[in-house]
């Protein structure tokens, strides 16, 4: 804590906060007596100048364009280590041993397939719902399945439950997509990698051998890892402020889930494939790069820039590097869609016009490539999402859980309705 107090001046009254620093990044002021002093409240709508807690998980320096996993920067990370790996550094803190990540791997293998009941949960939808709406339902009823590990006091229920979150994400994931397109559900292999595993429910049949090319497992082990954890993002906030209610952690998740829903958060790189589509070959990028220059049309190209990176997203290079591998594997020649994404991709980082508004390819446009060519459909791309940034909301709720300084989330609001009014009978009116 430094020693330095910030002063706040209101009609003729001055009033002292202290400032608060952190390890790294700005440091803040804190507020939490301004109402008890001042009878005031701030307003900060998206609360995009508001701490609303500590944590010492994720970074995120948008200036530099830097993200840190409990101190590893992302790149390292995504071209060193792997998913699993990963979610123990998020949970735990630190690098696993050797004997602590072969245990941690058991652990999330041992426990990849859910309750058989579970199944006549996917059945209950149409089969053209949304496959979010499916993963939704699914892990908030997860709650009705696994009473032993729904008591937040207890910290090894956390820890049954964390586990089992992260174990279960794929398969849940991977059955909303079978069922969707109407193929049978397909079993977790034990013998598989986490990122082998879930591409082997989703595109294997019974009828014959479905073998996990290493380039894609790769590829889809980096999606994991890249999305795993962003700071305090909505979704995130959504999880904290449910477990701050004391809710089970299935339902905390459940909620995070949803609001990775919608296209302002999670959806983002469903936005940049449809973009990709409409533009339809790459003799219309001029058109379309036209438009979005034109401050009096409302196009915008969607997978450009990022609310928090003003340089480039850190996380993109690396998908930049992925999609290359995948796309030499699969090639692009019959794809006008990855046409088009290759062709564009060249002219935002030559055209002065974004790169002067640092509008670069973000994650969302490279993730949304490779998962086309995958094979997967749009509708997919949140709920894998959501399957990677489990752990990291999961880390989130855990360190909430546990700090002594734990309040129920309650916002304050500036109120503009009507004053107190008195009632008319109906006879009246």
């Amino acid at each position: 804590m430094s020693q330095e107090k910030a002063k706040l001046t209101i009609g003729g009254e001055t009033y002292e906060f202290d400032i608060l620093t952190g390890s790294v990044g700005p440091a803040v002021i804190d507020i939490r007596s301004l109402y008890a002093k001042t009878g005031m409240f701030t307003y900060d709508p998206g609360f995009t100048s508001t701490a609303a807690c500590d944590s010492t998980i994720t970074y995120i320096d948008g200036d530099k364009g830097e993200l840190l996993y409990r101190g590893y920067s992302i790149d390292q990370l995504a071209q060193d280590s792997h998913y699993l790996e990963v979610c123990f550094l998020l949970l735990y803190g630190h690098l696993p041993s050797k004997k602590e990540l072969t245990d941690f791997t058991n652990r999330i293998t041992n426990h990849t397939m859910l309750h058989e009941q579970m199944h006549y949960l996917y059945r209950g939808f149409r089969r053209d719902a949304h496959p979010m709406a499916i993963v939704c339902g699914v892990v908030g009823a997860m709650a009705a399945f696994y009473h032993d590990s729904t008591d937040i006091t207890d910290p090894e229920q956390r820890e049954v439950a964390s586990v089992r979150m992260i174990a279960k994400i794929p398969t849940i994931a991977a059955n909303a997509y079978k069922y969707s397109i109407g193929q049978p559900f397909v079993y977790p292999r034990n013998d598989l990698s986490y990122a082998g595993n879930f591409l082997h429910m989703c595109f294997s049949v019974p009828t014959e051998n479905y073998e996990v090319n290493p380039i894609i497992e790769r590829a889809m082990d980096r999606i994991f890892t890249l999305h795993a954890d962003h700071e305090q993002n909505a979704s995130t906030s959504t999880v904290r402020l449910s477990g701050s209610s004391d809710a089970n952690p299935f339902a905390c998740i459940a909620a995070g889930v949803a609001c990775l829903w919608g296209p302002a958060h999670g959806g983002a790189n469903e936005a940049a494939l449809n973009m990709l589509r409409e533009i339809g070959t790459p003799d219309r990028i001029p058109e379309f790069v036209a438009r979005a220059k034109d401050k009096n049309d409302p196009f915008r190209l969607m997978g450009f820039g990022h609310r928090v990176y003003k340089s480039y997203d850190p996380r993109a290079q690396v998908m930049q590097d992925t999609a290359k591998e995948v796309l030499d594997l699969l090639g692009v020649e019959n794809n006008p869609t990855l046409q088009v994404a290759r062709a564009l991709e060249k002219v935002a980082l030559e055209d002065e016009y974004f790169v002067s508004r640092k509008l670069y390819p973000n994650v969302d446009f490279y993730s949304g490539i490779i998962l086309d060519a995958i094979g997967f459909p749009t509708s997919m791309f949140t709920a894998i999402f959501s399957l990677a940034r489990t752990v990291g909301w999961i880390s989130q709720w855990k360190e909430m859980i546990a700090d002594p300084q734990k309040k129920i989330g309650r916002p304050r609001q500036l109120y503009q309705g009507e004053v107190r009014r008195d009632y008319v009978l109906l006879e009246n009116r």
